[in-house]
């Protein structure tokens, strides 16, 4: 499949406010993109949700290759709007942590990005579905979804990811804990006080609070705090800094394909963004996408 791999009709979808910068290093990444030999067609976004159309637009326009240039917001925007497909996907970071980029291994700069979307591997992998939205990373409620409910988006632009800190400190002082239900698809009960349900292993930047996880596996881990206590939640954002290894003590870990949750009025978010409130079921969705991924 690798070597059937030559790109030459491009849909460049890119979010012009994202990180700084951001509209030179579109025309770069156009410019690299283009300079192969492909035909490379630029949208740039301009509201919520226009990522997600051009994309769907693009799955019946005769592109061989989909490009999304952004923060990890653009790219599930793109997912949303091309899942399932076998059109390959790139992504070039521009946004404030890029998670899926230090995931996949995807350099940060724009022709190392444009070399593994012109002349990496395209990889099946699986995808999250939050109800009907597909997730890339992974998906959380409680705690962080609270966090990124009330990140202040003037703050996020000039500071970039330490907004997210400032949002952190504020709940931690502010949040009460609220119980929720995991069932399981054998039928079995969990209970905690916040989930992390991951796709991939990394969570906000190089955190990692799913080790297990992995992008073209068919199943997520799920990581469930089962303590209610300002402790736990200090003892994560304090290891944050640290830049330590994430699991806080009374975390269980375990593997799922489906889960439904239950919780009255618990925050849920995907992927970085809000996704409204439990209860909410969680599926693997197994080769629903093809990411071009950096060789091995």
């Amino acid at each position: 499949m690798e070597a059937e791999y030559r790109p030459r009709h491009i849909k460049l979808i890119a979010n012009p406010v994202a990180g700084g910068d951001a509209t030179a290093k579109i025309r770069q990444a156009e410019f690299c993109l283009a300079k192969q030999g492909a035909r490379v067609e630029l949208f740039l976004t301009a509201a919520r949700g226009d990522a997600a159309r051009a994309a769907a637009e693009a799955k019946s326009a005769g592109f061989d290759l989909i490009v999304a240039a952004g923060g990890d917001g653009t790219l599930n925007e793109v997912i949303n709007g091309l899942a399932p497909s076998s059109i390959p996907l790139a992504f070039v970071p521009l946004g404030t942590t890029n998670v899926f980029a230090l995931e996949a291994g995807i350099p940060f700069d724009i022709a190392g990005a444009c070399r593994i979307a012109l002349g990496g591997v395209p990889t099946p992998i699986c995808l999250g579905a939050a109800g009907d939205t597909r997730f890339l990373l992974m998906a959380g409620a409680g705690f962080d979804a609270e966090v990124v409910f009330r990140v202040d988006l003037r703050l996020k632009r000039r500071l970039g990811k330490l907004a997210y800190l400032v949002s952190a400190v504020k709940v931690f002082f502010e949040h009460s804990p609220r119980p929720l239900e995991v069932l399981l698809e054998d039928g079995s009960r969990r209970s905690g006080y916040g989930l992390i349900v991951g796709n991939g292993r990394l969570y906000g930047g190089r955190f990692s609070l799913t080790p297990g996880a992995a992008l073209p596996e068919d199943q997520f881990e799920v990581c469930l705090l089962q303590r209610p206590g300002r402790l736990e939640l200090l003892h994560c954002l304090l290891r944050m800094l640290l830049k330590r290894p994430l699991i806080p003590a009374g975390a269980l870990l375990f593997k799922a394909r489906e889960l439904t949750v239950q919780g009255d009025g618990v925050p849920v978010q995907i992927d970085g963004d809000p996704h409204g409130q439990l209860p909410m079921r969680f599926r693997a969705m197994p080769g629903e996408l093809v990411m071009v991924m950096p060789a091995a």
